[in-house]
């Protein structure tokens, strides 16, 4: 009797596995019948949800080809009515994207031993040529989700797949995709991550653009903007922010020089602030070297000089910043600033009227007072307005109006 029940239990079980793999037969053959789509859906997320079927590559195969079909589909209605609903850019980027995610869910089960040890793929090579032969189409649908401001996840995902494609599937030198396109492509997911409010996975795109070798340093230039961006919001992710802004700073450095002074910038400010300021003297030291007429080297010098508290070798290095053509708005912003401060210091140590004290104090007023103005002015020239710059000259003119007649 038991052994009846035993065999009466096996004919129930084989009889529900076949039940529901009846029923991914029947969606696969609604597949590719508009009128029948959602039907199809319908039974495969059945058997999606069975515990008969939802770990069998099958299934996910199948799902997987309902979507694509319906993306075929809408694609040709879209050359012919585009305004009918199945052609619209949600319609089509669903639809794309869901084979894509049903691909990624079926290959790993696909690849599975069988019974005998053995791993035989049944679906695995069709899913490949799918992907393939489609892989320009995650590129447009990422463009139409962008260009209808549906940045995150949407266009961001399209750009994402896309770009990852050679490495997942293609395979490198693929003919499919360059390096150059995919480049672009994690840049796109970048901007649309930024656009959609999600800094990591844009910091994350730009940094990926550029490892692939993204040939403007707008990617790198993005990513440290994002890291920064989250420095300012969350301050127990500072080492974090830090690592990362060196990591980009030190690449855009190294691949795109001094010309665009936001790396070695961000690059000196990360080793300071890490306590690294003879690291960052001696970089300093060797560009300065190597390039003595830049005059944002030796501005970036006088900061470090300012950080260390050695107001002299400050002095020294944003007068001689100043002195150069090639300095830009901000040394000359800082330069003004620094001599302002010291020169403010130095005159409020003096005390007396004395023939001495009076010759100390108009030194005072021409080589550190007259010289910030000169330099703020020069500034103002740059940036006409800058309220920075208006603070620094308003306060320089009441102080020489008030101490020094």
């Amino acid at each position: 009797m038991k052994k009846l029940m035993s065999l009466m239990l096996c004919i129930g079980a084989t009889t529900a596995m076949f039940a529901q793999v009846t029923l991914v037969k029947q969606a696969e053959k609604l597949s590719g019948k508009p009128d029948k789509l959602e039907e199809a859906r319908g039974l495969i997320k059945q058997a999606m949800a069975n515990p008969e079927t939802k770990d069998q590559a099958y299934t996910y195969y199948v799902a997987g080809k309902i979507e694509l079909d319906a993306y075929d589909n809408g694609y040709k209605t879209r050359m012919i009515n585009p305004g009918d609903a199945s052609a619209s850019v949600d319609a089509l980027g669903q639809e794309l994207l869901g084979f894509y995610n049903y691909a990624l869910q079926a290959l790993p089960l696909d690849s599975l031993p069988n019974e005998k040890g053995q791993v035989k793929p049944k679906y695995s090579k069709d899913l490949i040529n799918k992907i393939k032969g489609h892989q320009s189409d995650f590129y447009s649908v990422g463009a139409d989700y962008y260009n209808e401001q549906k940045f995150y996840p949407e266009a961001y995902d399209a750009f994402m797949i896309y770009a990852s494609l050679p490495e997942k599937f293609l395979g490198p030198n693929n003919g499919l995709i360059t390096p150059e396109q995919a480049a672009a492509a994690f840049f796109n997911a970048g901007l649309a991550a930024n656009q959609g409010g999600n800094i990591d996975a844009s910091a994350e795109a730009f940094k990926q653009a550029r490892l692939m070798g993204y040939d403007k340093p707008e990617a790198t230039i993005f990513e440290i903007a994002c890291w920064q961006t989250i420095a300012q919001n969350d301050n127990d992710r500072a080492n974090e922010t830090m690592a990362r802004i060196k990591d980009a700073a030190q690449f855009g450095l190294d691949n795109f020089g001094m010309e665009n002074p936001i790396f070695l910038n961000n690059l000196i400010n990360v080793l300071v602030n890490d306590n690294q300021s003879d690291e960052a003297l001696a970089k300093l030291n060797d560009l300065i070297a190597a390039n003595p007429d830049v005059a944002n080297l030796y501005g970036l010098r006088g900061y470090i000089y300012d950080r260390l508290e050695n107001d002299d070798a400050s002095v020294a290095d944003f007068r001689k910043a100043a002195s150069l053509p090639t300095v830009d708005f901000e040394t000359l912003k800082n330069a003004s600033n620094k001599l302002y401060r010291v020169g403010t210091s130095k005159l409020n140590s003096l005390e007396g009227n004395s023939p001495e004290i009076n010759a100390a104090r108009e030194d005072v007023k021409n080589n550190y007072f007259l010289q910030a103005q000169k330099y703020a002015e020069q500034a103002n020239l740059l940036q006409p307005g800058d309220p920075y710059i208006q603070n620094i000259l308003d306060s320089i003119d009441y102080a020489i109006t008030t101490f020094f007649n």
